[in-house]
């Protein structure tokens, strides 16, 4: 069966049946003259769960959620994945209990999680979070590595700089309204 018609059988793009072919999971043939042939009709390929994943720190930042969300789609769609799911959140990269994160993590779907920058998954872990999900099927690809590893240890310390600050100034304000509260119930 021609590469074409095998795109027409399975609902896809001829371009994304042109990238399993090259990446190797198609049975196919190339012929002299450039037509791809597949051997087997049955095409037994197994689908990519791939999973967009955009998060913003708060809710101020919802229009860039929205666009870090579109231009993910725009990069999956262009490599020729099969996006199953847009998960959109907002909370602190270095909150460990985020419900849609933690959502896809258990339900162990995903084959494939794209997000934009590592950070957007998690502030710190990163490389134990992507050795686990490899063991267990899982890539995640990130779309702007950083290359400098002097600009990412900043970019960490400047997160943990920020985390510990918002904790803190955090606490003295619900302290604060804890205060405020009791002093006006009279207790």
């Amino acid at each position: 069966m021609k590469l074409s018609d095998d795109a027409k059988k399975m609902g896809v793009t001829y371009h994304t049946v042109g990238n399993w072919y090259t990446s190797g999971k198609l049975d196919a043939i190339q012929m002299a003259t450039g037509t791809i042939i597949i051997k087997d009709t049955d095409n037994k390929i197994v689908m990519d769960y791939v999973i967009i994943y955009a998060r913003v720190s708060s809710s101020e930042n919802k229009k860039n959620l929205d666009t870090q969300a579109e231009r993910l789609v725009g990069y999956a769609t262009a490599k020729g994945y099969q996006i199953k799911e847009v998960v959109k959140e907002i909370g602190s990269g270095v909150n460990d209990n985020r419900h849609k994160l933690q959502k896809i993590l258990h339900d162990g779907k995903a084959t494939k999680i794209i997000v934009e920058h590592k950070d957007r998954l998690t502030r710190f872990g990163f490389n134990y979070l992507k050795t686990l999900l490899e063991r267990q099927g899982c890539v995640i690809e990130v779309v702007n590595e950083v290359d400098d590893e002097k600009e990412d240890l900043m970019q960490d310390l400047i997160s943990i700089i920020t985390s510990m600050c918002a904790r803190y100034y955090g606490l003295r304000r619900g302290k604060r309204k804890t205060d405020k509260i009791i002093a006006e119930l009279g207790i």
